[in-house]
């Protein structure tokens, strides 16, 4: 067990729950400061305040998992664990089978992502520290109802600044197949876990989508980085008259229309390979509803100052886009950009582009993805329903 002392008067973040403490507010640390492991963490008082993971290569020095002195063993994970999934249990509908059970902070578990899909877990394990736990957090996980195995895909930014090489592979039990089938509100989709995106599937846009679905009948929408294609799955099944999807990655695309097929929807509209930021650009047709759904533009916070250039960009030509009463659905996943600066930066972008714009309504995380009150970063997606007037 590792001892971790705080500078004077650095406690206070702590003690209102806050999960993370960077190094600048360490003072000392008994035993081997370069051991990574679990941590007891003090005020300048000596008093004892939290426990959590300790991590001497990351700036973020603990990541704090209980503000009790209990242990941190396959039991508390476990107790968690199911702490997570009877939120999801009690809300999340029966013709859906893909969900987060996981979401890092905001289930009180920092650095762990475990999203569910059918009878498969994938997880990502972002911190050094939680790699000490993984086969007690793994042998937890193997324990739930109906879990037929368990792939981990551990990657990324993080990751890296924590010191951990990327991983993928399975952990537990059998392989999944090329693609995982699941259902999403009664549409259905095949995930791939190993080649996609994040874990496969981007579950943090299913209320999302299901807003689409209601104003999309007799409207021609254009899906910007439609990835595999589940927003304008959403636009068919709402009645949309005409639905054009455009992605800079082709094996994305090829799952796209796989989506539309197993859907009902043969046909699946246009399909386009390309860059979306040209393609709004050049294009020299209007459309009623338009899905700007971005990779994150500003991975660190150093970047925000571009990616506000980046999406006022996006947004601009969108809305020159728009035929009048046409939506916008416009989103940022940019954790480090605030949900102010983006909707004064989509503002900007209506001035500039002449457009009268309503906001019909807000967009966001739906409640698989819970945020911790004492740790508001972890609300990383935003977005904006918008209505042009004329």
């Amino acid at each position: 067990m590792l001892t971790v002392h705080l500078k004077k008067d650095r406690e206070a973040p702590v003690l209102r729950g806050h999960p993370w403490i960077f190094s600048g507010a360490v003072e000392s640390v008994e035993s081997d400061a370069e051991a990574v492991g679990v941590a007891d963490v003090f005020d300048h008082k000596k008093t004892w305040i939290a426990r959590g993971l300790y991590n001497p290569k990351s700036q973020i020095r603990v990541r704090l998992l209980t503000w009790r002195e209990e242990t941190i063993d396959r039991d508390f994970f476990a107790r968690r664990i199911a702490q997570a999934l009877a939120l999801r249990q009690d809300f999340l509908s029966t013709r859906t089978n893909a969900f987060r059970l996981i979401n890092g902070e905001g289930d009180f578990l920092p650095g762990l992502i475990v999203d569910r899909y059918g009878d498969f877990l994938v997880c990502q394990f972002f911190t050094a520290g939680l790699e000490l736990f993984k086969d007690e957090i793994v042998a937890a996980l193997s324990a739930l109802e109906s879990v037929h195995g368990i792939f981990e895909k551990s990657e990324g930014r993080v990751r890296d600044e924590e010191g951990l090489e990327p991983f993928g592979g399975v952990v537990s039990g059998a392989e999944p197949p090329e693609t995982i089938p699941i259902q999403e509100n009664g549409y259905k989709f095949l995930v791939d876990v190993r080649r996609g995106q994040k874990t496969g599937f981007f579950l943090d846009q299913r209320d999302n989508r299901a807003f689409l679905s209601t104003i999309a009948r007799g409207r021609a929408v254009l899906n910007c980085f439609a990835y595999s294609g589940a927003f304008s799955v959403y636009a068919f099944g709402g009645g949309a008259t005409e639905v054009i999807s455009i992605d800079s990655s082709r094996p994305a695309l090829e799952l796209a229309e796989k989506n539309f097929a197993v859907n009902g929807f043969p046909d699946g509209g246009e399909l386009l390979k390309g860059d979306a930021f040209a393609y709004l650009k050049e294009c020299g047709r209007t459309f009623d509803v338009i899905v700007l759904d971005p990779p994150s533009l500003a991975p660190k916070r150093g970047d925000v100052t571009a990616a506000t250039g980046g999406y006022k960009f996006l947004n601009l030509h969108a809305l020159k886009h728009l035929n009048p009463g046409g939506y916008l659905l416009t989103f940022s996943c940019s954790q480090h950009l605030s949900t102010d600066l983006f909707q004064k930066v989509v503002f900007g972008a209506a001035v500039d582009a002449r457009r009268k714009v309503s906001l019909v309504k807000r967009l966001g995380q739906p409640i698989d993805h819970p945020v911790s009150l004492h740790h508001p970063e972890g609300e990383y997606l935003k977005g904006l329903a918008l209505k042009v007037l004329d």
